[in-house]
């Protein structure tokens, strides 16, 4: 018993021991253990090797929206660029306003596009989560669905011809990529029909 009352343990009453054997000497001396019962390391993803679910079009959605955009800048932007040097070399313009002028075509052009582009993605991506949640199912079938509303959706105020026009050319994009990512089973469907 303590001054105050309070008992006092020492080491021989708690049984822990304070020297560290072995190779664990790094460690507290309260952990020392065999590591041999330790469970075998785990992987470090959210879905394990051999898992049949990978990401989905929720978690891509982010990256190809950011990525239309980007693409959409670059690609306005240097659009732009080139009619700038175009209408003032046109004009005659020289020094800073030059400058100012080609920064002006450069920035709206590269701004116009990304945006186009950047709601293009954003109705793309979103129609794809919502056919995959509906349809429980993660296929080519949604690709090419959600391309053809895309494409219907983005021309639907010009009419119905044009919104039939970006319909055939959001599903023939969609079927183009479909095709690209699936030719390994394509081919491997060739070699079973015809075996060498």
């Amino acid at each position: 018993m303590d001054d105050d009352g309070s008992k006092s343990y020492s080491n021989s009453d708690v049984n822990i021991p304070v020297n560290v054997q072995g190779n664990l000497r790094h460690l507290s001396p309260y952990l020392n253990f065999d590591p041999v019962y330790l469970p075998p390391t785990q992987p470090e993803f959210i879905f394990p090797e051999g898992a049949a679910r990978q990401r989905g079009r929720f978690e891509h959605a982010f990256s190809q929206i950011g990525a239309s955009c980007m693409v959409g800048a670059g690609v306005g932007g240097m659009g732009g660029l080139y009619n700038g040097l175009r209408l003032t070399t046109l004009a005659g313009q020289k020094g800073r306003l030059r400058v100012t002028q080609l920064i002006n075509h450069t920035m709206k052009k590269g701004a116009a596009s990304a945006n186009t582009l950047g709601i293009i993605a954003l109705m793309y991506s979103g129609f794809g989560v919502v056919l995959s949640y509906f349809r429980n199912a993660e296929d080519e079938l949604n690709t090419l669905a959600a391309a053809t509303l895309t494409g219907m959706v983005y021309k639907s105020t010009s009419g119905l011809r044009k919104c039939a026009t970006g319909g055939a050319v959001g599903l023939g994009i969609a079927a183009a990529y479909c095709l690209w990512t699936s030719r390994d089973r394509h081919l491997e469907f060739k070699r079973q029909l015809h075996p060498i």
